[in-house]
């Protein structure tokens, strides 16, 4: 299955005083994309959180590479670069209506349930296990 970019427009509440958005605001958006990923994957958060999987951020990193503004369209890729099972780590490609890419950045997270108990996908959840290892590409962006 192929995914498609998901698409934010940046808003005005999102920029700062000198009319750029606002470095914390790509952290959202990458939570919004990610969620439009597992969406498009068939395994939105609603159904993983049904069969009691939640996944926690454990590591973020950013690089900002070019400032955006009001009204430019970003569009996000997001690509599974490992999961191990216990633990998934996804790679976000943030490229403006220009085609200039503005962010590119990295989200670790863990599966536990509800109580916070670690769940091994691979083994508990064997049907979302293997869905993501098919997106799983360690030498993209």
């Amino acid at each position: 299955m192929t995914t498609v970019p998901y698409i934010h427009t940046i808003q005005y509440y999102e920029t700062d005083r000198m009319g750029i958005t606002h470095h914390s605001n790509y952290v959202r958006f990458m939570e919004e994309a990610r969620i439009d990923f597992f969406k498009q994957l068939g395994w939105d958060y609603a159904k993983l959180e049904s069969l009691g999987i939640v996944s926690p951020v454990t590591k973020i990193d950013c690089q900002y590479k070019v400032p955006t503004t009001f009204g430019d369209e970003l569009r996000i890729t997001v690509i599974v670069k490992e999961c191990s099972g216990i633990r998934i780590q996804l790679m976000y490609k943030m490229v403006n209506q220009r085609g200039v890419v503005c962010c590119t950045a990295n989200s670790e997270h863990c599966f536990v349930t509800g109580e916070g108990k670690i769940v091994r996908v691979d083994k508990d959840f064997p049907d979302f296990y293997q869905c993501i290892k098919e997106k799983t590409d360690e030498h993209s962006m």
